[in-house]
């Protein structure tokens, strides 16, 4: 079965992006659970300053309708609500990117005899599980020297899928120009997001879409303002 990983990030936006990435994640799982043949997982999350906010939060799929899922939320999501946490602020829409990335079938990217594979024990939390058996999985490019590691899934065949669709992703951002700098796992670089080109737009104060809105694209700008 494949797996998809969808990675909500709050790029370097203020805290109030943050909370947006939360609420698109609640969004997530809501809809999620209403869908048949579908099944999401928390993989790992990077927590914010504010309790219960992420920075990211990587996400799996699986089942027939995970690529239909993920296609659906895989853009810029805007929400729309008066800041709490500065009272009295201008600002009222808040963005967030979702990213989609999968294991690369052969020939893209890579060929996956340039693959080197090597495990180890996964650390951190997880208990005997993860101190029995050696899950980890560091993946590297012979040619380039590229690696990318995964230890949050269970099993070391899921591990081997997501590092190498990180390494996937670490190349297809090169090749695209868009030069993020990747942290440890994958963990989400500061994406740049078109802010007038939301996918959803959603109130932040009532949870529900906003109908009738619809992103005309204009520049392409970071989330920090």
């Amino acid at each position: 079965m494949e797996t998809i990983w969808l990675n909500i990030s709050a790029g370097s936006g203020p805290e109030e992006c943050a909370h947006a990435a939360a609420l698109t994640l609640r969004q997530m799982e809501k809809e999620a659970g209403e869908s048949k043949d579908l099944s999401l997982r928390i993989v790992e999350t990077e927590a914010s300053r504010e309790k219960g906010n992420f920075r990211s939060a990587l996400i799996a799929l699986e089942g027939e309708n995970a690529k239909p899922f993920a296609d659906s939320w895989t853009g810029v999501v805007q929400w729309i609500w008066q800041s709490a946490y500065r009272p009295g602020h201008k600002r009222k829409n808040w963005f967030v990117a979702v990213n989609q990335f999968a294991e690369p079938p052969a020939g893209q990217a890579f060929s996956l005899t340039e693959l080197r594979f090597e495990t180890a024990r996964a650390g951190g939390p997880g208990g005997q599980h993860v101190n029995k058996t050696e899950t980890a999985v560091r993946v590297v490019h012979i040619p380039s020297g590229k690696s990318a590691t995964a230890r949050n899934e269970r099993s070391q065949a899921l591990n081997k899928k997501l590092a190498t669709a990180r390494l996937a992703a670490i190349f297809e951002r090169e090749q695209s120009g868009k030069k993020a700098q990747a942290k440890a796992e994958i963990r989400q670089s500061h994406w740049e997001l078109q802010r007038g080109n939301p996918i959803r737009v959603y109130d932040g104060q009532t949870l529900s879409p906003v109908k009738g809105k619809t992103g005309k694209k204009t520049e392409v700008q970071n989330v920090g303002n």
